[in-house]
């Protein structure tokens, strides 16, 4: 049996060989992003996730900011690899700023107060899933990515620099561009170690 679904899922793979030539233009990618967050599941219908979407210099702003970052942190004899690596994600055509509102998050702990100490746990599901749904749009859009995290390092220069509500706290980061580079090929552990089925 072939599944549209599980067809659309092969296509998600990680890709850090990232460009600026884009398949399609920015503000179809914006729309993309948009919708794939949009229909992204969150416990209680949610909506806890937000996202930042740069595209350009504000792009290479970003992984700037976290080069910088992260110079005060690595040593110098180690930083050449670190260096590269925040190359590789500027050199791309924009990120996804993936955050949780940690407002609508205390009011679900308020309103449902049995769940209270559930809701930060399904809160980082929402934002898992929000996640999985752009990068996957993404990836049918012929866009590659990869997902980082470089918090909380970066928290306090992101959220001065784009202006970002308190109660956002970040999550993630997606730098996406074009795909200059084949992938390599996927492994999977046996599924016997993953899977039981009862019936």
């Amino acid at each position: 049996m072939t599944s549209t679904a599980i067809n659309l899922f092969t296509k998600r793979r990680t890709q850090y060989a990232l460009g600026k030539k884009l398949p399609i233009s920015e503000a179809q990618v914006e729309a993309l992003i948009l919708e794939a967050v949009r229909q992204a599941p969150s416990s209680f219908n949610s909506q806890s996730s937000r996202v930042v979407v740069l595209f350009g210099a504000q792009h290479e702003k970003l992984w700037n900011i976290t080069r910088e970052v992260l110079r005060l942190m690595v040593p110098a004899d180690a930083f050449v690899k670190t260096d590269a690596k925040m190359d590789g994600f500027a050199a791309g055509a924009g990120s996804v700023l993936f955050f949780e509102d940690e407002d609508v998050i205390k009011k679900l702990q308020a309103d449902f107060a049995l769940y209270a100490d559930k809701f930060p746990m399904f809160s980082e599901h929402s934002s898992g899933m929000a996640q999985y749904a752009v990068w996957t749009a993404l990836a049918d859009a012929g866009i590659g990515a990869s997902l980082q995290h470089y918090s909380p390092v970066i928290d306090e220069q992101v959220a001065t620099t784009w202006n970002i509500p308190a109660s956002w706290k970040l999550r993630a980061q997606m730098p996406f561009g074009s795909n200059e580079a084949p992938f390599g090929e996927k492994t999977f552990i046996a599924d016997d170690l993953r899977f039981k089925v009862y019936r």
